[in-house]
């Protein structure tokens, strides 16, 4: 069976049984702190898909990873358990977090910058943002990578702006080479 498949389904059911006790939004906040949890702690993979470690501290290391013991999240929990389909987890969260995000028409916005911005000048690109962006909700994410050498990129959904120092460089060069 298809790796993709499998998630998705299963984030659907989520999904389909969180919107039927109306708690999509906090199924979708403890998403993604899981989602966070697995970028944070890359063995917690390797622990779900151990077959030597006990279904019990399986759902218990999920659990801590939602931070709170919500009973829809441990119901699904226990579902994929007793499925053994545990392993997939990661991928479940990922997909319910996109279903979510397609059913409420969340765009997601990332604001790459050469050096960490002050609140007020990150303030300022997130409201250029919003303002190019009128008709979506956007959900921020920020990040630092030196290799812009300065400027920023901001990219929504596929969508991208890029006023980095190293584009316009590249873009210098491709107009040298031509």
């Amino acid at each position: 069976m298809d790796n993709g498949l499998i998630p998705r389904r299963y984030a659907k059911a989520l999904y389909k049984f969180a919107l039927e006790k109306g708690e999509t939004q906090k199924i979708y906040e403890l998403s993604k702190r899981v989602i966070d949890a697995f970028k944070s702690n890359p063995d917690l993979q390797k622990v779900l898909s151990n077959p030597f470690i006990a279904n019990d501290d399986k759902e218990k290391l999920l659990m801590a990873a939602a931070g709170e013991n919500d009973e829809i999240f441990r119901q699904f929990v226990l579902l994929i358990l007793h499925q053994r389909r545990v392993e997939y987890a990661q991928a479940m969260m990922l997909a319910y977090r996109d279903i979510f995000r397609k059913e409420h028409h969340i765009s997601q916005a990332k604001i790459t910058t050469a050096v960490k911005l002050d609140e007020e000048r990150m303030k300022k690109l997130r409201r250029l943002v919003t303002d190019a962006f009128k008709d979506s909700k956007l959900e921020f994410s920020e990040e630092v990578d030196p290799s812009l050498i300065g400027g920023f990129k901001i990219d929504v959904d596929s969508v991208r702006m890029d006023a980095s120092l190293s584009n316009e460089l590249e873009q210098l060069r491709q107009t040298l080479l031509s």
